[in-house]
């Protein structure tokens, strides 16, 4: 994942909760029962997807570093709605693509996610990118990047950026992974006020990994969004542990900082995250 796709992706969570079909053969008393149990199942299989996804760290490298050659893609979607007591609907949508030819990587991706509650919306948000990298050296490669982040609910509802750059590795072992890239481009903002901003833009990344010894590492990746408007970082922590053969701890905190938010909003938004598992196999 690049990190202009991340900075405006900012951690975005399709945490959708399954609903269960009631069988008709069942009389009512039973059907609550059953329909109960298989509501917590699917609850169940929920969250230990959301904790798996956060235990979930990529490779840390940037560039084509590790790519297999060829395609590779996935296409998700699902969706629930509930009648009753309250009227919920829920769509999620991803799809992600790649092509890689040993010296020119592609990738695209999408997500997509909306939610409404009694006919008020919860939710509506686009995440659309697309990203072609190519290596020049061992240490250096360059990158084009086309990117459109669309939050009905944020200061800013529409942010796009289109650019261009170069990555640098500055440290590449199998403990300790530095990378940094930076490039020029051009940067749409709509405001939530009806304001509209074109203009030229500066992004600049950084990631890092350190592990620390066989049972932790650490993770912390930067992203700066630039340009005359307003200035959008991220930054996102992690520690990951493993604590013993069946328990294992990863804790992250991830801080939105905008300059110039708009008003009634908020410059700096965290997110701290804490997810344990412990298994008794």
């Amino acid at each position: 994942m690049t990190a202009t796709y991340k900075l405006l992706m900012a951690s975005t969570i399709l945490g959708l909760l399954g609903t269960s079909a009631i069988a008709q053969s069942f009389d009512a008393a039973e059907s609550r029962v059953f329909g109960r149990e298989n509501q917590l199942d699917d609850q169940l299989d929920d969250l230990d997807d959301d904790i798996e996804d956060d235990f979930e760290v990529e490779d840390p490298t940037f560039g084509n570093e590790g790519r297999e050659l060829g395609f590779n893609g996935s296409i998700s979607a699902r969706g629930t709605a509930t009648d009753g007591n309250t009227d919920v609907v829920t769509i999620g949508l991803g799809a992600r693509f790649g092509f890689f030819d040993g010296i020119n990587g592609h990738e695209m991706r999408l997500s997509y996610s909306y939610a409404e509650e009694d006919g008020d919306e919860l939710t509506n948000n686009l995440l659309a990118g697309y990203d072609y990298t190519r290596d020049f050296s061992d240490t250096f490669y360059g990158f084009a990047t086309a990117v459109l982040a669309y939050d009905e609910f944020d200061s800013f509802e529409t942010d796009a950026f289109v650019g261009v750059g170069v990555g640098y590795r500055v440290f590449d072992t199998a403990d300790v992974q530095w990378t940094v890239q930076a490039g020029p481009g051009y940067r749409y903002l709509e405001a939530d006020s009806g304001e509209e901003i074109d203009e030229a833009a500066l992004s600049v990344s950084s990631n890092y990994f350190n592990r620390i010894n066989e049972d932790m590492f650490i993770t912390n990746d930067t992203d700066v969004l630039a340009s005359d408007r307003d200035t959008y970082v991220t930054n996102d922590f992690g520690v990951t542990v493993s604590m013993s053969n069946a328990l294992a701890l990863r804790t992250n905190l991830f801080t939105e900082y905008r300059t110039d938010p708009e008003p009634g909003f908020d410059d700096t938004d965290n997110t701290l995250g804490v997810s344990v598992v412990y298994s008794f196999n």
